[in-house]
C-alpha cells in the first residue's frame, strides 16, 4: 500500500493547528447499466388497497348489498301480494238476507227472540194487527231508526228499548218515546212451498210510507 505523503505516520503526534484534508467518499465503480441483486431491492407484492366501505365499524359493503337485495325483495313480495288480493273480492260471513224460521205452530203470541242474534229479527204473532187487522206474524227489523243500534225487548215494560239514546217502541214497532224518527221496519214474510215460515230481509216496509198495508208486510194465520 502506497502511504499518503499528506497522511502522518502511525504513532506521530498530530498538532492540532495542522490542517486537516477532508475525506471524499469512494466512488463505485462504474457498472455501465448494469444493476446486481445487491444494487436492487426485491419489490414486496402490493398490499390490496382497502375500499373505504369495508372499513365501515357497523356493516362491510357486502353486507349493505345484501340488507338492500333483501329489502328489494321484500317489498317486491308484498307488491306482488297487494295485486293478488286485489283480484279477488272480500268474502263477507253475512247472514243471508232470506232464511226459513219454522212452522206458525212453533211460536206463541208476543215476541220471539229467537232470531234476533242470528239473522236481526224478532217475529211477532198477534191477534190483530194495527194495520191489517188480522192475526198473524210479522218480523221487525233489530234495527234502530235513530242511529242503527240494537235495541232490546223489554218483556216486563211490554216495549223495545235501544240502549244508545233510550228510543222506545211498542210492540207493534211503532216508535213512541226518545229520538227515533220514525217506526221500526218489517221485513217481508211468506210461507215457503213447504209449510215454514220464510222471512226476506231484502225486502223491507215502513209505516210511514203506507207499506205495512202491503199482503207480504204480514203473514195471516
Amino acid at each position: 500500500m502506497t502511504d499518503d505523503p499528506t497522511t502522518p505516520a502511525a504513532g506521530t503526534p498530530v498538532s492540532k493547528d495542522a490542517p486537516v484534508k477532508p475525506v471524499t467518499p469512494a466512488v463505485p465503480p462504474n457498472l455501465g447499466g448494469k444493476t446486481t441483486s445487491a444494487a436492487v431491492a426485491p419489490r414486496r407484492p402490493a398490499a390490496a388497497k382497502k375500499v373505504a366501505d369495508d372499513t365501515s365499524p357497523l356493516l362491510s359493503r357486502r353486507h349493505w348489498l345484501g340488507l338492500a337485495w333483501g329489502s328489494f325483495t321484500a317489498a317486491s313480495a308484498a307488491a306482488l301480494a297487494a295485486t293478488g288480493r286485489f283480484m279477488f273480492p272480500n268474502v263477507l260471513n253475512e247472514p243471508p238476507q232470506q232464511f226459513k224460521i219454522g212452522f206458525p205452530d212453533e211460536y206463541v203470541p208476543g215476541v220471539d227472540e229467537r232470531w234476533k242474534v242470528r239473522y236481526g229479527v224478532w217475529i211477532v204473532r198477534t191477534p190483530s194487527d194495527i194495520v191489517q187487522e188480522a192475526s198473524g206474524f210479522y218480523a221487525l227489523i233489530s234495527v234502530c231508526t235513530h242511529l242503527g243500534c240494537t235495541p232490546n225487548w223489554l218483556s216486563a215494560e211490554v216495549k223495545f228499548k235501544c240502549p244508545c239514546h233510550g228510543s222506545g217502541f211498542r210492540p207493534t214497532g211503532v216508535n213512541f218515546e226518545g229520538p227515533a224518527p220514525r217506526p221500526l221496519e218489517r221485513a217481508r214474510i211468506v210461507l215457503a212451498e213447504d209449510g215454514q215460515i220464510l222471512v226476506d230481509k231484502a225486502r223491507k216496509f215502513q209505516f210511514e210510507l203506507g207499506q205495512w198495508a202491503d199482503p207480504e208486510s204480514f203473514l195471516r194465520s
